[in-house]
């Protein structure tokens, strides 16, 4: 089967921004789930924790979609370290050096006993999340982006030489069916964040990606699909899935189903396609890689007014959240427009 990009599908789909954007949103807020007991976006908070699939399911249906185009290309691997580098380096640096500069703040000791004691090159060799440490609060989001670096590490060449399109899915088929039995059958050796066990939204993305550019399939007939994988995820997830090895892996479908339905209605006039295109959730996807590196970062900071609104109950709890979220807004905006969108604009020549 040749690999082609399908002809309806445009090279820019500006729903995905909004749908980045929401999952940014959900996973802030899942971190402040505590603050939200007793009120009825407790119920939606602590299922944030799912936003983090629905990354890796982006991540791994546009990234494998360039790996496609670009399997031809003599620059292939130059290019996409490159255009990864200039994606994850500055701002995963940019942190990590603020966290450590303000290592009394952040960490507890001193900055000099702090780059002695913390694992600092775990996070330069993106091993943070392989073993047992014990990752400061402002550095936990770290340990998804580690499992992406590994991912990519392994994917990319197998992209460049499996040539054949079946032999190309055999491996996310095997990450995707292991990815649960790990779960399940939880050894040791396996930490919460492990790689293993958190390849469901991945392998599934990369599994679409390929799709698309070999099966020769309408437009609608992704569109159904995708509507039925949507409802067939949730569904999954409320009843059959919920609180067992495989939650993960509905969420994945659910999520995918989604995906994949707005890829397919892409430019469709109708209020959910206009919400993912404009305004807030857009907004909010593009600067979703600083929100999610700084957030916790930004919590920790402002701790001070958490205490001064312990004292009002409900209403204090919700004046924190709303504080967390603009003054982690503010700053990630900031890291964007000042800092980040300038530095991809490298991208370009690679």
């Amino acid at each position: 089967m040749p690999i082609q990009r399908p002809t309806w599908l445009p090279r820019y789909l500006p729903e995905l921004d909004g749908l980045r954007g929401l999952a940014i949103l959900v996973v802030v807020l899942y971190h402040c789930h505590p603050r939200l007991v007793g009120t009825w976006l407790h119920r939606v908070a602590i299922w944030g924790w799912s936003g983090v699939t629905l990354f890796f399911f982006l991540s791994g249906l546009l990234i494998t979609s360039n790996l496609l185009e670009s399997r031809d290309d003599p620059r292939y691997f130059h290019n996409f370290h490159a255009r990864r580098a200039l994606r994850i380096w500055p701002v995963y640096l940019l942190v990590l050096a603020f966290v450590y500069a303000e290592a009394p703040w952040y960490i507890g000791p001193s900055v000099w006993d702090a780059v002695r004691t913390a694992p600092w090159w775990a996070y330069l060799l993106f091993l943070q999340n392989l073993f047992p440490l014990s990752l400061p609060p402002a550095l936990g989001p770290t340990w998804a982006l580690a499992i992406e670096e590994q991912y990519y590490f392994v994917w990319a060449p197998l992209v460049r030489w499996l040539r054949n399109p079946a032999l190309v899915v055999l491996p996310l088929a095997g990450a995707l069916a292991a990815a649960p039995l790990f779960r399940r059958a939880h050894p040791a050796w396996i930490t919460p964040t492990h790689t293993l066990i958190h390849l469901d939204g991945l392998a599934l993305g990369s599994l679409l990606a390929i799709g698309l550019y070999t099966l020769r399939l309408s437009r609608r007939a992704w569109l159904t699909l995708g509507l039925v994988s949507f409802a067939a995820g949730f569904a999954s997830v409320f009843t059959i899935a919920g609180g067992t090895a495989f939650l993960d892996t509905a969420f994945a479908f659910g999520y995918g189903g989604a995906v994949l339905a707005a890829i397919a209605s892409t430019g469709a006039r109708n209020p959910l396609s206009a919400l993912l295109r404009r305004g807030p959730l857009p907004f909010y996807g593009r600067i979703s890689y600083g929100l999610y590196m700084i957030h916790i970062a930004v919590f920790v900071y402002f701790g001070w007014f958490d205490l001064r609104m312990d004292h009002y109950g409900t209403a204090g709890n919700l004046a924190v959240v709303a504080f967390r979220l603009a003054a982690s807004t503010l700053c990630a905006t900031a890291i964007w427009y000042g800092f980040e969108s300038r530095i991809l604009k490298l991208k370009r020549y690679f």
